[in-house]
């Protein structure tokens, strides 16, 4: 039996994070959840957007399932979802990216996994004023978090049966930070000879994943351009309400699904459950439970190649609360 932290969230936050908890109930997953939420929700009851009784549980449980949450922008409240993986050290974003039979995309061979430095470069925080006028944002780029990543990456590579690796970079231009990060990475790829190795100016990984995505496979980079090239990767098979999404550290790890809370939407049970709950398959994975997880993705593929039960981005008609329920359906009916 596994306690886990659930923070439902702000906006869908809450109906999208029920889904997750109906579909992991679907396929016996063993799990007590510890429900504190925070964000915007959490602020309007407690004053702060991260309660003390989160940090502790999510300290305690060493895994958390998060719902999409809100922070204020351009209000001098630092981003939660930043402050959460630097607190608790969860260096390594992945998101895998993978086409969706039924969605429609002008891709259908997308299979990559997107690995992101998590806790430094520009997103550490450091800014001022120098002067009126002139504002300087700090790029810090260390060798022991980018040695981390690398390692972090190479690992899943082998583990996941992967074939290459793709460091991206500007080194080019900022040869001092992105060069140390480039370094650090060639360093680690020399222990691993039976995975690929090539490093990407990421400009031009841009370009290169909207014309020929089938040709990359793990990607790994900084903190900023990994979450630039994981939104634009997502694009490739649908958008942010498809692809999951997890923090992983050491020894924690919280899971969540990188769209946003769609306060336009919230409380309407429109919004698409499906990047919940594939992130809930990762959840289980990290829990070693890889035949659950198996079966929950078997089922969302199910019930979006079909198109019969899907929300209204995905072509259909149905609540969120109906999608979710055919996932369990599906999941039920299932042979894996």
């Amino acid at each position: 039996m596994n306690r886990i932290t659930l923070v439902p969230g702000d906006g869908i936050g809450p109906e999208v994070s029920s889904s997750v908890v109906k579909v992991l109930k679907a396929v016996d997953a063993e799990i007590i959840w510890d429900e504190i939420n925070g964000g915007e929700t959490a602020f309007n009851k407690t004053g702060k957007y991260i309660p003390d009784e989160l940090l502790d549980s999510i300290a305690t449980n060493r895994v958390a399932f998060k719902g999409p949450i809100t922070t204020p922008v351009g209000k001098g409240f630092k981003s939660i979802n930043v402050t959460l993986r630097q607190k608790y050290n969860t260096y390594a974003n992945v998101r895998p990216v993978k086409s969706i039979p039924g969605v429609k995309s002008p891709f259908h061979n997308v299979d990559l996994v997107i690995i992101r430095e998590n806790t430094e470069d520009l997103y550490a925080g450091l800014e001022h004023m120098i002067t009126e006028g002139v504002a300087e944002s700090i790029k810090v780029i260390t060798e022991k978090a980018s040695t981390r990543i690398a390692e972090f990456a190479f690992k899943y590579a082998v583990a996941k049966k992967r074939k290459k690796v793709t460091a991206v970079h500007k080194a080019n231009i900022m040869k001092i930070s992105d060069g140390l990060f480039l370094d650090c990475v060639r360093k680690v790829s020399l222990k691993y000879p039976e995975i690929s190795y090539e490093e990407v100016i990421v400009d031009n990984m841009c370009m290169q994943l909207v014309m020929y995505p089938e040709r990359y496979d793990v990607l790994v980079l900084p903190n900023l351009y990994g979450d630039i090239i994981s939104d634009l990767a997502a694009g490739l098979v649908g958008g942010l309400g498809l692809v999951p999404g997890a923090n992983i550290g050491d020894d924690i790890a919280i899971f969540e699904a990188v769209h946003g809370s769609a306060p336009d939407i919230a409380g309407k049970n429109l919004a698409n459950p499906t990047a919940c709950i594939l992130s809930a398959a990762m959840m289980l994975d990290y829990l070693g439970n890889s035949n659950a997880a198996n079966k929950i993705r078997q089922g969302v593929f199910k019930v979006i190649e079909t198109g019969k039960n899907t929300t209204s981005d995905l072509g259909g008609s149905s609540s969120t609360s109906e999608m979710t329920e055919a996932i369990c359906k599906a999941i039920e009916q299932s042979e894996f």
